[in-house]
């Protein structure tokens, strides 16, 4: 069975942040019918936090704790990524969908069917976070122009897929789909490194994971 790496960005101290947070909030609430404290008023209670590791754990006040949480605002790099994920998995749609008609290989067949399933619900789960955070409109790239997305295949290419029949079409839809599913795995791995979003870090996870281990599925077909 394939391994499914999952590459997750360290945000160890951000999760003890929130925390932190919503235990400040919970215990406002909970002794916000006490008052001030007999100690002169002290604005909400002190919270433990693990420190990083080889540093002691921080006792952080309320207002501490609060300006400790991140700021997760989509940057260049994460708008950029959910643009061209889209057309990427588009292009990997268009691929899928000439299957039923010219593979010949019905492990063929059944792995497409699963590209196509997983992939248009990400397609859509991506133009939602777009639009959510006013990006749909935008042209920005993060630097990259269509033609430079890695794993896409080219226009010849297409039309030699298209044109293709039973085995030979089965082994170039995988050598193009192993491509191409390598070139996603490259952006997602370059998100994680240079986006800040954690919406967009857990998509470029499972892109990294459901595609690596499609990718050892093809090449033992």
């Amino acid at each position: 069975m394939p391994n499914r790496p999952r590459i997750v960005r360290i945000r160890g101290w951000a999760a003890v942040a929130v925390a932190a947070v919503a235990v400040l909030a919970l215990g406002a609430c909970e002794s916000g019918s006490d008052g001030p404290d007999k100690a002169g008023g002290a604005a909400g209670p002190s919270v433990v936090a693990p420190g990083k590791p080889g540093e002691p754990a921080r006792t952080l006040s309320a207002e501490e704790a609060a300006k400790a949480v991140p700021d997760d605002s989509p940057n260049s790099a994460d708008f950029g990524y959910a643009r061209m994920m889209i057309e990427h998995h588009e292009q990997a749609l268009v691929m899928t969908a000439l299957v039923p008609d010219r593979a010949d290989s019905g492990r063929v067949k059944r792995l497409a069917e699963r590209i196509a399933a997983a992939q248009g619900p990400e397609i859509d789960a991506m133009r939602g976070w777009l639009k959510n955070h006013g990006g749909d409109k935008a042209t920005d790239r993060h630097g990259h122009g269509h033609g430079t997305m890695p794993g896409m295949a080219t226009d010849a290419q297409l039309r030699q897929l298209r044109e293709a029949d039973g085995r030979a079409f089965d082994e170039l839809f995988l050598k193009l789909m192993i491509t191409h599913h390598q070139g996603a795995v490259t952006m997602a791995a370059d998100v994680l490194s240079d986006g800040n979003n954690v919406q967009v870090e857990e998509m470029a996870n499972d892109v990294i994971a459901q595609q690596t281990a499609e990718i050892g599925r093809m090449r033992d077909m």
